[in-house]
C-alpha cells in the first residue's frame, strides 16, 4: 500500500467510529418496519395456527372467524395463485397447510381484519376437525424410525475405526447440545403495498430480501420484476429471518393481493416463538482413541440433528457442523456421520454460527473428557492436537490452513488471563469450599468464512456521487444492529476520500441491488464492502482520469483526502471537483459487483476449499458454582480475538461481547423444552430465560489481535467477526464441568443448556 492509500485508509477505516443509527436508536428515531406510516386502508393479519403436532385436516370451517368483528377476508391455500411453497431450497414446506398439520403452531388459515386485535381474535375462532396422528418429537426416535428431511451424510478420512481399536486409550460417550431462540427484539413483520400494474411493494424485516422477492412472487404468480422488497434495519436477526421471513412476507403479499389492499402481518412474541424455528439441537455420539499425553489418534462422530418437518436450511447448517466438528483440532483419522432428522416440530433454521457451534462444542467435549481422563490439564491436552503450521495442517475436508495463528493467540491469553496461576488458587479453594466451587477453561475457535454453498459468495453495491459531493449508497446487506453499514459507509469514504457524513446509506433494496445473498455466513462487511469498494473507485478513476485532463497534470499528481483533492501544489474541494466532472459529463455512478476468490468446493465428496479464510480467538472464562442449587455465575471473562486489521474497533468490540454473552446463554440458560403432545412450552420471556445484565461477568476483558492483517485480500485486510465469537463461550460450559469434576468422577455429564436444574442434576449423579 502507498503512502497515500495508508493516509486515505486512516481516515475512516479503522477508527472507531459510532453505529450510523446510534443517535436514533438511543433517541426512539430509528423507524423498524412495525414504524412505518400506514395506508388508510390497511389491514392487519393474523395466522391460524394448528393446536396439533401431527394429524390429518379432517374440516375447517371459518365461518365464525369470516363473521367476527372487524374481519375483511380470510385466505387458505386454494387461495394462493402460485405456488403453495415458501421452502428455501427444497420445496418442501407449504405457506398453509392442506391436507396435514405437521407440527402445534403450523399456519392453516391467515385472516384480515381493521385491527391487529380484531384479526388475532378471529384467528382463534375457528373449528377444526383433526384425526391425530403419531409424532415423532425428537431426534434419537426419528433415526429409529428413518425420519429424515434429507439423506443423511458421510465425510471420512484416514481409517478412524482402526486407529481408534490401536489407541492406547478409548472413550465413548452421547452428548446432548440444546437448541436456542434468536429472541431478537423485533419480531417477524411484513408490510404488503399494492402498486399499479400488479406491482408489489413489500416492507420486511429480513436478512434476505431477494429471497423474500422471490418467494413472494412465486407465491403470487408474479415475475420477480413485480416485486420489490426494502429492508432499512432489523432489531435483531441473528440467522432467524433468513429464510422465516419469507413466509411471513408471503402470508402479507397474498392477503394483499385477494383484498386488493395493504396488509401487515406483525408476530407478537408467543406465536413468533411457537411458529418459528430455531438453533438446531443435536444428539451426538462419539468415540475417540487417544495416547498418554492426550493426542487424539482417531475418531468417529455420529451427529443427529433436530430439523422440524422441512429441510428449510438444515442441509448446510449440518454440512458446517460437519466441517467444524475439528475447532482448533488436527484429526488425523475421522469418520462423521451427520443424520437430518424430521420431527413433527418448527422447522429448525439459521442461528449465529449456523452447525458450526454444535459441532465446535462436541469435539471440545471431547477434548476435555480426555483431559480429565488422563487428569492432565485441558488446556494442555489442546494444545497437543492444535493444528500445526507446515505439518497436521490439512481439515478433514481437504483445505489446509495456511494462516493459523492458534498458537499465538493462545499464549497471548494464556499470559493475559494469568491462566497457570489462576488454576493453581482455584484448585486450593475448592479443597477448602464444601458448597461453593470454582472452575476454570480455556477454548479457542477457528471459524471458516465463506457461504458453504459457493454461488451465495457474490455481493453488489451502487454508489452515486451527487453534483454537490454528497455520496448516496445501497448495498445487498442488511442491517440487523451489527454495524454493518456505518463499515461499508467507512470503506466508501476512504475510497472517495470524504468524511462518513457525506454518505446517505440506504435500505437494502432489491430494485436497486438485485440478486443479493442473505446478509449471513459472517460474510457481510466482507462482500458487501468489496462490492461497495470497486464501485467507489470506478468512480475515483473517472475523476482521477478527468481531473489530470482538465488541469493538465499527471494522474500520480492527485490523491483525494477529507474532502479535498490534491492536484499537484493545488487543492480544491471534492465537491469543486465533482461540479467540473458533471460539467464536463463524466459519468458519476457506477455499480459494484464482487466475487469471494479461492473458493473451490465439492459439496458430492465434501472436499476442497469452503472457506476464503479462518477467524480466530480464544477466552478463558471462570466461573462458582453453588453445589445445593446448581446455581452458577461467570465471576471473570478474558478474550483475544482475530479480526484481522479491524474496519471499526468500536463495532468488532461490541460483536465479541455480544456474541459471547449470546453463547453463554445458549450453553447455560437458554432451554427449548416440548411436552409429550409437541407442543413448545417455552414460547415467552417468562419461561425462557435470555441473558441478563445480571448475568454478565464483573470483570469482561477483551482484546482485539493488533498487528493481525488478514492474510487474504479481504477488504482492507479485515476479518469477519460476527459469528466466531459466540463460540468463545464454549469456555463457561467447561468452566462450569472444571468446577463440579471430582477425582473420583471426573467427566461430570453435563449436556447443554448447563441450566441450575442440569448443574443439581450431573453434581448428585458424581456424587452417587
Amino acid at each position: 500500500m502507498d503512502a497515500r492509500a495508508e493516509q486515505r485508509r486512516k481516515a475512516a477505516v479503522g477508527h472507531a467510529l459510532p453505529h450510523d443509527s446510534a443517535h436514533l436508536h438511543v433517541s426512539g428515531r430509528a423507524a423498524y418496519t412495525d414504524d412505518l406510516p400506514e395506508p388508510r386502508d390497511l389491514l392487519h393479519v393474523a395466522v391460524g395456527m394448528s393446536s396439533k403436532a401431527h394429524a390429518r385436516l379432517c374440516a375447517v370451517d371459518l365461518g365464525e372467524v369470516l363473521a367476527a368483528e372487524g374481519v375483511v377476508d380470510v385466505c387458505v391455500a386454494a387461495d394462493i395463485p402460485g405456488e403453495n411453497n415458501c421452502g428455501p431450497i427444497v420445496h418442501d414446506e407449504k405457506i398453509y397447510a392442506t391436507d396435514m398439520v405437521e407440527y402445534a403452531g403450523q399456519a392453516i388459515f391467515a385472516v384480515a381484519a381493521k385491527t391487529v386485535e380484531q384479526a388475532r381474535r378471529a384467528a382463534l375462532l375457528a373449528a377444526i376437525d383433526y384425526e391425530e396422528l403419531e409424532p415423532i418429537l425428537d431426534p434419537l426416535t426419528a433415526v429409529e424410525k428413518g425420519s429424515f428431511v434429507l439423506p443423511s451424510e458421510t465425510l471420512a478420512r484416514g481409517d478412524a475405526a482402526t486407529a481408534i481399536s490401536d489407541a492406547p486409550r478409548r472413550l465413548q460417550r452421547r452428548v446432548t447440545i440444546g437448541g436456542q431462540d434468536q429472541f431478537y427484539l423485533e419480531g417477524h413483520i411484513a408490510m404488503c403495498l399494492p402498486q399499479e400494474d400488479n406491482g408489489l411493494l413489500v416492507y420486511s424485516s429480513t436478512q434476505h430480501p431477494d429471497e423474500v422477492q422471490h418467494l413472494v412472487a412465486q407465491a403470487t404468480g408474479r415475475p420477480a420484476k413485480d416485486v420489490v422488497c426494502i429492508c432499512r434495519r432489523m432489531g435483531g436477526a441473528f440467522g432467524g429471518k433468513e429464510s422465516q421471513a419469507a413466509t411471513i412476507a408471503c402470508m402479507a403479499a397474498l392477503m394483499t393481493v385477494k383484498t386488493g389492499r395493504p396488509c401487515k402481518l406483525r408476530l407478537d412474541r408467543d406465536v413468533d416463538m411457537i411458529m418459528t424455528g430455531k438453533r438446531h439441537d443435536f444428539v451426538v455420539d462419539y468415540d475417540v482413541g487417544f495416547d498418554d499425553t492426550g493426542r487424539i489418534r482417531g475418531i468417529d462422530f455420529t451427529f443427529a440433528s433436530r430439523c422440524g418437518i422441512s429441510a428449510d436450511l438444515s442441509g448446510p447448517v449440518n454440512d458446517r457442523t460437519m466441517f467444524h466438528c475439528d475447532n482448533a483440532y488436527f484429526l488425523e483419522n475421522v469418520s462423521i456421520v451427520s443424520h437430518r432428522c424430521k420431527t413433527n416440530t418448527v422447522s429448525n433454521t439459521a442461528f449465529r454460527g449456523f452447525g458450526g457451534p454444535q459441532g465446535m462444542a462436541a469435539i471440545e467435549y471431547v477434548i476435555d473428557d480426555i483431559a480429565r481422563t488422563l487428569g492432565l490439564d485441558p488446556l494442555d491436552v489442546r494444545r497437543r492436537n492444535f493444528y500445526g503450521i507446515g505439518e497436521r495442517d490439512v481439515t478433514q475436508y481437504g483445505q489446509v490452513v495456511e494462516d493459523n495463528i492458534l498458537g499465538m493467540i493462545a499464549d497471548k491469553l494464556e499470559a493475559n488471563a494469568d491462566y497457570r496461576a489462576r488454576r493453581a488458587a482455584i484448585h486450593e479453594f475448592n479443597a477448602s469450599s464444601a458448597i461453593l466451587k470454582r472452575g476454570i477453561a480455556l477454548t479457542p475457535v477457528k471459524f471458516g468464512i465463506s457461504f458453504t454453498a459457493t454461488h451465495l459468495n457474490q455481493a453488489g453495491a451502487l454508489v452515486h456521487v451527487y453534483k454537490d459531493g454528497s455520496v448516496h449508497l445501497n448495498h445487498g446487506g442488511t442491517e440487523m444492529g451489527q454495524g454493518l453499514f456505518i463499515k461499508v459507509a467507512q470503506v466508501l469514504a476512504d475510497e472517495l476520500g470524504v468524511p462518513v457524513s457525506a454518505i446517505r446509506i440506504n435500505a437494502a433494496d432489491t430494485s436497486k441491488v438485485p440478486n443479493a445473498s442473505a446478509t449471513a455466513a459472517s460474510s457481510g462487511s466482507d462482500m458487501n464492502g468489496k462490492a461497495a469498494q470497486i464501485a467507489a473507485r470506478k468512480i475515483r478513476e473517472r475523476l482521477t482520469a478527468f481531473a489530470a485532463r482538465y488541469f493538465s497534470v499527471k494522474e500520480s499528481a492527485i490523491d483525494f483526502f477529507d474532502g479535498k483533492v490534491t492536484v499537484g501544489s493545488d487543492t480544491l474541494d471534492f465537491a469543486q471537483l465533482v461540479q467540473l466532472a458533471w460539467l464536463d459529463r463524466v459519468s458519476l455512478s457506477a455499480t459494484g459487483f464482487y466475487k469471494t476468490p479461492k473458493i473451490n468446493y465439492d459439496r458430492d465428496t465434501f472436499s476442497g476449499r469452503p472457506f476464503f479464510y479462518f477467524a480466530y480467538g480464544a477466552a478463558v472464562s471462570e466461573v462458582i458454582v453453588d453445589t445445593l442449587t446448581g446455581e452458577n455465575r461467570i465471576l471473570r471473562v478474558d478474550i483475544v480475538h482475530d479480526c484481522g486489521d479491524s474496519l471499526n474497533p468500536a463495532v468488532d468490540l461490541g460483536q465479541v461481547e455480544g456474541g459471547f454473552v449470546q453463547g453463554a446463554g445458549w450453553l447455560t440458560a437458554e432451554e427449548l423444552w416440548w411436552n409429550d403432545a409437541g407442543e413448545l412450552q417455552t414460547h415467552a420471556p417468562s419461561t425462557y430465560k435470555i441473558p441478563t445484565c445480571s448475568d454478565l461477568a464483573p470483570e469482561f476483558n477483551v482484546t482485539l489481535l493488533e498487528n493481525a492483517a488478514n492474510r487474504e485480500d479481504t477488504v482492507y485486510r479485515s476479518k469477519a467477526v460476527g459469528e466466531p465469537p459466540l463460540m468463545l463461550a464454549i469456555s463457561v460450559l467447561h468452566a462450569i464441568r472444571d468446577a463440579i469434576a471430582t477425582e473420583s468422577n471426573p467427566l461430570p455429564a453435563l449436556d447443554t443448556p448447563a441450566t441450575p436444574e442440569a448443574v443439581l442434576r450431573a453434581i448428585e449423579a458424581v456424587q452417587s
